[in-house]
């Protein structure tokens, strides 16, 4: 078992995250039982946040009994004092507990900071000198900020997207936490999901010993994934570089991560699913996503006003109206034959 230490926080954890954003998707019954045979088998730091939904509600339950034993790790998206403190008490709440290990901004349009006239730096500094909280985080999708929260030397760890997708200013992020003592939590370590092969991605991940990656498990058959990785860390070998240059070569560049930030959308367009689709239709069984309930959501593209909100919205800066219209245009063109798409189970 491979452990990682989240820089000066101290925190030492194994070096597989459970990342409890899908389970929001997955009735309370089965919840419990995924996130308690995560515990059994060894996971023992849990990532939620007050945006995801019942998530907090599903691991109080599931871990209230060995909640001495687990790193809980939550998010604010308050950008005021007033909400900071309503986010945290229900939060506490929710997760049946008196304290969250790790509490974390949760991607705000800027770094908090003393004295920058928002209160919200200080309200952390006094919830964890009240013990509400152990430890301040931040998470952030934009490369300007991140540097700005690592530079701030407030932060005691930043959360931020990393793959093997990722480029080389995303390697010099982790570096930087590194030379800074900052623990360094990898989300979308499967980039939303586009990204099929775990076990290339946990090979990834073996070769940055100060990065923790969580991984979003929302079906057993993920999460068993990941605790054969955490009894037996996966090592990458020639097959699994290979498929990793791959994957490379078909999602680097202009590709939604479905992160969900250019919501919600005027005219009711799903983005983080419609921008995606042509990459769906080419990874996984076509067939699941040429349904009829489908077909409509595609063609609400149609009814896009170009307000421009989703694209200045989105943290990867993407022209997202021109990527919807070329999704469409790709989806309609599948529809009728024109275009064929196959899918190769690995």
């Amino acid at each position: 078992m491979v452990n990682v230490r989240l820089g000066k926080s101290e925190i030492v954890v194994n070096k597989n995250g459970f990342g409890a954003l899908p389970i929001q998707r997955v009735p309370m019954k089965e919840s419990i039982k995924i996130i308690q045979k995560a515990y059994q088998g060894g996971i023992n730091y849990y990532d939620t946040a007050r945006a995801y939904t019942d998530s907090k509600k599903k691991l109080g339950i599931a871990l209230n009994n060995v909640r001495d034993k687990v790193v809980i790790a939550s998010k604010t998206r308050a950008l005021n004092v007033e909400d900071f403190w309503k986010d945290l008490n229900q939060s506490l709440k929710e997760l049946q507990t008196d304290y969250i290990d790790l509490y974390q901004f949760h991607n705000p349009p800027f770094v908090p900071k003393l004295n920058d006239n928002t209160g919200l730096y200080e309200a952390m500094i006094e919830a964890k000198e009240k013990g509400f909280i152990k430890h301040i985080g931040i998470t952030f999708h934009k490369l300007n900020l991140a540097d700005e929260a690592i530079n701030s030397g407030l932060y005691e760890t930043l959360q931020f997207p990393f793959s093997y997708l990722s480029g080389k200013e995303d390697l010099n992020i982790i570096k930087s936490c590194k030379k800074e003592d900052i623990g360094f939590i990898a989300m979308k370590a499967f980039s939303g999901g586009l990204i099929t092969n775990g076990y290339a991605s946990f090979g990834f991940m073996e070769k940055y010993d100060n990065v923790l990656p969580i991984w979003g498990i929302q079906k057993e058959k993920e999460l068993d994934e990941a605790l054969n990785n955490l009894k037996s860390p996966v090592k990458l070998n020639k097959k699994l570089i290979e498929d990793i240059n791959n994957d490379k070569k078909d999602l680097i560049g202009e590709f939604c991560r479905g992160c969900g930030y250019c919501s919600p959308c005027s005219v009711d367009i799903k983005i983080f699913m419609c921008a995606r689709m042509s990459l769906f239709l080419r990874r996984f069984p076509p067939e699941l996503y040429l349904t009829e309930d489908n077909q409509k959501m595609m063609k609400q593209i149609e009814e896009c006003t170009h307000c421009n909100k989703c694209k200045e919205r989105c943290p990867y800066e993407l022209d997202i109206p021109t990527l919807l219209k070329e999704n469409y245009e790709d989806y309609k063109n599948i529809i009728a034959g024109k275009t064929k798409v196959s899918y190769v189970k690995e």
